[in-house]
């Protein structure tokens, strides 16, 4: 019986209900220490007709990659074969069960989410994570990965945390639960203490102040037929937990000193397993039927999966009541009976100054977390390393590999302490090597996260000149690169670009690259228009840093297809290797890659997939990004209301972070937006702020001016243009490329004389042809096309207008289609509402990613596994869709949509 929490369980059975009618739900109930939310979660387990997986999360284990996620999954693992085989491999060698792949944590947080669907095939499944507050990062990173991405499976997901404690549960529902009120704390404890005097009854009411777990305990603490005042100290300032705490530590004070042991063993080995505290109470002297007093009293319960304390304040309890000897003691017995891996800390604990042996111990441990893909577990076991190095070199390279794994799962504040401790362990004046080029890494890593991208540049810079090998200073100096022309702009930014070019040395192949890349960013910041002579050589074999630095620097010299490839084999070796930790960055560039080649929905897609990646893996940074591009593409396709969001998101970002990618995005996003919807003049002046402000060497603009003459030209003020159309022009013609050459003619015949602009008009047309990209084609069909209508050529206008109108369609560009059935309607063509693109206008982005997937003949599992959901989701996806679409199959599809996402 639950007194006082009829609210909270309706909430429950509401979500249980959900779930059986394949509304998946989760919820987080929140919560201080003993207020009751085990007790809601027994309820839910109680209530649910369904299958019940449960774990419990356990503080001694949090630095045990995947510990928990094992114990809840156990039940489940043999039924981990059905599961496609990267996954299956992946999860497995998490698990520690013989996998052979590396356990990326959200390849894991997939292969989770499969095994949950598989099992809720069979019927409805609910799972209860307790303690959630002491979940190893990596099991947490995992169930919540997978929770938030159940659609349409009938799957709850029901967690338990301490109120402020760690859970990094963003985008789920919380319940907060309070304390009793005081008839319902008045019911319990007359359920429980019904023998006590009415009188101190009220005083216990009182002194619980509505906590459960008090109500029950604190009548314990009374002796038998107590009448007058309390023992503890009515209104007293000390928290009622507290209070329960000492309660439990007296009980287990007048405990037998075997008893005691066995309490200890148990709480310093959360497992509970019975032959591992077998063998360590042997080794004490003390055996399992010792524990029997501990369980009449109460405060423990003994079954064959092992022992379960009464409450995890038992556990503490446990420990404040025991001496550091004895705590020692059990630490060394149950390093003699665990694995290795739970061997190395209990050593670790008992190691008070410095021991190599030991250290090596963790350094091992650590490594075998690395190939589980326990990112957090290897950045605690590489400082505790540390921390018991003998050698300065030594204790420097461990801090180190803790701050680079701290700072790959997100955890700044962490890295940047163990950057401080590596630091200060630095011999000085020792040569530089792998070791300080990592730590260089990490350092401007956090410098870019804390928003200061020109330190992360100087950093990369000093790492450079400090004799790392020839790749590993090329890697260093086209990241500095980088990162001096992504900040904001800043006076510091002209020289260090000019420093960090001179630095690049000078040779073939990457060397080459790199040379022409830091050229190019130079040549930006000074304002000048052309570009490096030497160009996109396939770049294999290097840092993914590099590859990244040079696929995005292909939008330079205009080189969509290198960039377009570039970033498609990054992606989808990211998928292959399970490195969804590099996903959000490979996503960046191909989604600006399907822009600048005029893939407008396959872009939205992928912006949308990596958004929603970057916030999982806590990549804000690169989540801003998408989120300026995404908002281009919202302008575009005339979605103001999305525009707004994403446009906001990228300017509080960019703010935050001097991140100048997002804002220069965002700020192109709403010229274009204002071009679409025929605001010229509102156009100009946004893009005379922009090109003034702190992104006014954003290399976009480059491909922006063209619009800035169309607005000049229809405002009526085509002289604002001309110096923008030459700066176009040098770089248009440095490029040779087709595609923006012909954006430059139709440029020119925007502003060109009457008996002239015709032929500018059709050698755009021209060079579109060899190069199609279907935006800018259609833009110039449209312009070609009003034109020709206004020197009365109906007939040949309706053609170019028609063209145009179907390519907006296909691309979703509605105010660009809009724009062109109104000039059809004005050249006598009758132009009917509706089509291809209104329904595919009626889909989700979700529904509209299946989709596209779907035409190109992917089945429902390998649709899932490229989006980062469950079959059961994809096929609810097209489900909802065919109807909306007016189709019954996936072969009617291919008339609606193209794979290509044109």
């Amino acid at each position: 019986m639950l007194y006082g929490r009829a609210a909270e369980q309706a909430v429950i059975d509401q979500l249980l209900l959900d779930t059986f009618e394949s509304r998946p739900r989760a919820l987080v109930v929140r919560g201080e220490a003993g207020v009751g939310k085990s007790a809601l979660l027994d309820y839910a387990a109680t209530n649910a007709n369904a299958q019940v997986l449960r774990v419990t999360g356990a503080e001694s284990e949090a630095e045990l990659p995947f510990a928990a996620l094992h114990l809840l999954l156990r039940p489940a693992l043999d039924r981990v074969s059905v599961l496609p085989p990267q996954q299956a491999e992946a999860l497995l060698g998490a698990l520690g069960l013989g996998g052979t792949t590396r356990g990326d944590r959200f390849l894991v947080g997939l292969a989770t989410l499969s095994l949950l669907v598989e099992l809720s095939a069979q019927g409805p499944l609910v799972c209860l994570v307790d303690d959630a507050q002491w979940l190893d990062g990596e099991s947490a990173d995992a169930l919540l990965f997978a929770t938030r991405r159940l659609h349409a499976e009938p799957v709850a997901a029901l967690f338990a945390a301490r109120t402020g404690a760690r859970l990094p549960a963003g985008g789920l529902p919380e319940l907060h639960l309070g304390n009793l009120d005081p008839e319902a704390a008045r019911q319990l404890l007359a359920e429980h203490a019904g023998t006590l005097p009415p009188a101190v009854r009220e005083q216990v009411v009182a002194e619980a102040q509505g906590n459960p777990l008090a109500l029950l305990e604190l009548p314990r603490m009374l002796s038998p037929g107590a009448t007058g005042p309390l023992p503890f100290c009515l209104g007293n300032a000390t928290p009622v937990t507290n209070r329960v705490l000492a309660g439990f530590r007296d009980r287990i004070a007048a405990l037998p000193d075997r008893t005691r042991s066995c309490l200890l063993v148990a709480a310093l080995n959360d497992r509970g397993e019975l032959g591992a505290l077998a063998h360590a109470l042997g080794l004490l002297g003390a055996s399992l039927d010792d524990a029997a007093p501990a369980e009449w009293a109460g405060l423990i319960r003994i079954t064959p999966e092992g022992v379960a304390f009464h409450h995890p304040l038992v556990r503490a309890a446990v420990l404040l009541a025991t001496d550091i000897a004895a705590r020692m003691a059990a630490h060394r017995a149950l390093a003699e009976a665990v694995d290795d891996d739970r061997r190395a800390w209990h050593l670790a604990a008992v190691t008070l100054r410095s021991d190599e042996q030991v250290a090596m111990e963790m350094e091992r441990l650590a490594v075998r977390a690395q190939r589980r893909g326990g990112q957090a577990a290897v950045s605690a076991a590489y400082a505790r390393a540390a921390e018991l190095s003998a050698g300065a070199a030594d204790a420097a390279r461990r801090y180190t590999r803790a701050a680079s794994a701290a700072a790959e799962v997100g955890l700044g504040q962490r890295a940047a302490e163990l950057v401080a401790q590596a630091l200060r362990r630095a011999e000085p004046g020792a040569p530089a090597g792998p070791v300080m080029a990592e730590l260089t890494v990490v350092r401007a890593r956090l410098a870019v996260e804390a928003g200061r991208p020109l330190e992360a540049a100087r950093l990369l810079m000093e790492g450079a000149q400090a004799g790392t090998d020839h790749l590993t200073r090329l890697s260093l100096l086209s990241m500095a690169g980088f990162y001096t022309w992504t900040s904001a702009a800043h006076p510091d930014q002209m020289d260090l670009t000019r420093r960090i070019a001179e630095l690049t040395p000078t040779g073939e192949g990457v060397a080459a690259v790199v040379k022409a890349i830091n050229q190019d960013f130079r040549t930006i910041l000074e304002g000048g228009t052309s570009v490096a002579a030497t160009r996109a050589a396939r770049v294999e074999r290097v840092p993914f840093d590099l590859r990244l630095i040079v696929a995005f620097q292909a939008i330079i010299p205009a080189d969509r297809e290198g960039m377009l490839d570039a970033a498609a084999e990054m992606v989808r070796e990211c998928r292959a290797e399970g490195r969804l930790g590099r996903m959000p960055q490979a996503l960046t560039v191909l989604a600006i890659a399907q822009l600048m080649d005029g893939r407008h929905p396959a872009a939205r897609h992928t912006a949308a997939e990596g958004q929603a990646l970057a916030a999982d893996v806590g990549q804000p940074v690169w989540r801003s990004y998408l989120a300026g591009v995404h908002a281009w593409l919202s302008a575009v396709a005339g979605a103001e209301e999305e525009y707004t969001a994403l446009a906001a998101e990228a300017f509080r970002h960019a703010e935050a972070r001097r991140w100048m990618p997002s804002r220069c995005w965002a700020e192109y996003a709403g010229a274009l937006l204002d071009l679409g919807r025929g605001r010229y003049e509102a156009v100009l002046d946004h893009m005379d702020r922009a090109m003034a402000g702190p992104s006014r060497h954003a290399f976009i603009w480059r491909y922006a001016w063209p619009d800035y003459v169309e607005a000049a030209v229809r405002a009526g003020t085509p002289e604002r243009a001309r110096e923008v159309l030459r700066r176009h022009a040098d770089w248009t013609e440095a490029t040779e490329q087709p595609g923006p050459l012909a954006v430059q003619h139709r440029a020119r015949a925007l502003m060109a004389a009457e008996d002239r602009a015709e032929q500018e008009y059709k050698r755009a047309l021209e060079l579109h042809l060899q190069h199609e990209q279907p935006f800018d084609q259609a833009r110039t069909r449209l312009v070609y096309g009003e034109w020709l209508r206004r020197h009365q050529r109906r007939s040949e206008a309706r053609v170019h207008l028609e063209a145009a109108m179907q390519a907006f369609d296909r691309l979703g560009a509605a105010p660009w289609s809009a724009r062109a059935a109104s000039e059809l309607r004005a050249a006598g063509v009758s132009v009917p509402s509706g089509g291809a693109d209104d329904l595919m206008a009626t889909l989700t982005p979700q529904e509209l990613q299946v989709v596209r997937l779907a035409v190109t003949g992917a089945s429902n599992r390998e649709i899932a596994a490229q989006l980062f959901l469950s079959p059961r989701t994809v096929a609810s996806h097209l489900y909802k869709a065919f109807p909306k679409l007016g189709v019954a199959s996936r072969a009617e599809l291919a008339r609606l949509v193209t794979p290509g996402g044109r």
